[in-house]
């Protein structure tokens, strides 16, 4: 116990016993017994041209890690890929039995997985070009300043506070995901990215959590005895917050550490960008949960700082798969800015934002500005609107910016709110999500406990 399918591709040779049954079929047809031959001549010259090629691609195998190729997905069509790490799928010595871990080009990270030799196009093989070597002859074709503005734009979303160097430490330490899959409460769910579970998890193809403390396990019996001990129905923690079927659960990193733990080995699962804190005993978790008779069932969270220099008033924020687009995203960023209005203070995400959290935040900041300015008839100053949101107000100046709905005039930012610019951008934005209720608050701040 822990205190914290791959699609197949139809098979070569029926695809070619039917190709070359229906080519048959209809020469036969057609006459003559002279077509049949040619037909079957043909048939026999691609069977033998096919042949030579894997004979050629066999003598390469297994592939080297940095070959690209195309690889059949789930959508049975072929992506190109780029093999990350490779396997032994059994005992055998032959070169053939290995498994690829690919990445998908075209998509995210969290799309990577092990693939069997089989969903692989051999014919399409190329080994990866030396970087440097590529580097230096695209260098030749470009200008010091082209160069300079590709480098500065072609970073991994979510990882742009890194220098070069320690992103490609990150991708080298996180490259293969180590864990493929678990199960929470009523859900299994193919998980994202690469987790610091303890090394004797690694080799689990699947962790099964406890969803009311977060133990995890090998094996389903383990959990199902683990059940029938366990005496939690929620998280540990005061519930801060209850409306119909939504409670939230305020928990102590410091008077619960393994929950934390836990909490952040499960979370590191679906978020690439952030950094794993074992020292959980300086953050407040507050976990959401829909309730129903057998409990309360978490369905996302978020992390602040007890104490922040920077104004952080969220560290960490997901929503576990299941329960997205259900608006509960937005709800706990709407959330965490209650929390900050109850403190008497701004607040602002840490960064650096995921590229999906910079479009949730971007979106939360727009319909609350905008919605304010539609109401407010006068003139309003960006402070003004800080006050009343208790928005940082580089987030309000950068989110107005990006809208074009401010200028710089004699020294000064002005705010320029057309009622149908403003309605236009409202649209776009889309809707709010769920409403955080603030009569169903009872909180208290942090500094003010016990």
């Amino acid at each position: 116990m822990g205190s914290m399918e791959a699609s197949t591709a139809p098979e070569n040779g029926t695809a070619a016993a039917a190709a070359a049954a229906a080519s048959t079929a209809c020469n036969g047809a057609g006459g003559g017994g002279g077509g049949a031959a040619a037909s079957n001549g043909g048939g026999v010259e691609r069977r033998l041209r096919s042949s030579a090629a894997s004979a050629s691609w066999a003598s390469h195998l297994p592939l080297e890690v940095g070959t690209r190729v195309m690889c059949r997905w789930r959508d049975q069509k072929l992506h190109p890929v780029k093999v990350i790490e490779r396997r032994k799928s059994s005992t055998s010595s032959s070169p053939a039995d290995y498994e690829y871990y690919v990445h998908y080009t075209e998509f995210n990270r969290r799309l990577d997985e092990w693939v069997k030799l089989e969903q692989l196009d051999l014919e399409t093989v190329e080994t990866d070009v030396d970087e440097k070597v590529e580097d230096k002859a695209t260098s030749l074709k470009m200008t010091r300043h082209q160069k300079r503005k590709i480098d500065e734009t072609h970073v991994e979303q979510g990882h742009e506070e890194l220098d070069a160097a320690s992103l490609r430490e990150h991708e080298e330490f996180t490259k293969v995901k180590n864990i493929a899959k678990i199960e929470l409460g009523r859900y299994e769910i193919d998980t994202w990215y690469f987790s610091p579970f303890p090394p004797e998890y690694n080799d689990s193809p699947k962790l099964f959590f406890c969803e009311f403390c977060l133990n995890f396990m090998k094996r389903k019996e383990q959990l199902q005895r683990h059940m029938k001990k366990c005496d939690l129905k929620h998280p540990p923690g005061d519930e801060i917050y209850r409306s119909g079927t939504l409670s939230m659960f305020e928990v102590d990193g410091k008077k619960n550490k393994v929950y934390g733990q836990n909490l952040c080995y499960l979370a590191k699962l679906f978020l690439d960008h952030k950094t794993l804190y074992y020292d959980v005993d300086l953050f407040l978790f507050y976990v959401l949960c829909e309730c129903d008779d057998r409990g309360c069932h978490m369905v996302g969270y978020f992390s602040k700082e007890k104490h922040s220099e920077e104004s952080y008033n969220l560290a960490c924020i997901l929503t576990l798969p299941p329960y997205q687009r259900k608006g509960y995203g937005k709800f706990l960023i709407a959330f965490s800015y209650e929390l900050s209005k109850k403190e008497g203070k701004v607040g602002t995400p840490e960064r650096p934002l995921s590229d999906l959290g910079l479009l949730s935040y971007r979106g939360y900041w727009t319909r609350v500005l905008l919605e304010i300015l539609k109401k407010h008839k006068s003139n309003i100053s960006i402070k003004e609107l800080s006050d009343m949101t208790a928005i940082k107000a580089d987030d309000i100046l950068s989110t107005l910016q990006s809208l074009d709905l401010i200028q710089y005039r004699k020294g000064q930012h002005v705010i320029c709110a057309d009622p149908k610019v403003l309605d236009r951008h409202l649209k776009a934005a889309g809707r709010g999500g769920l409403e955080v209720d603030v009569s169903k608050l009872i909180w208290t701040p942090y500094k003010e406990q016990g």
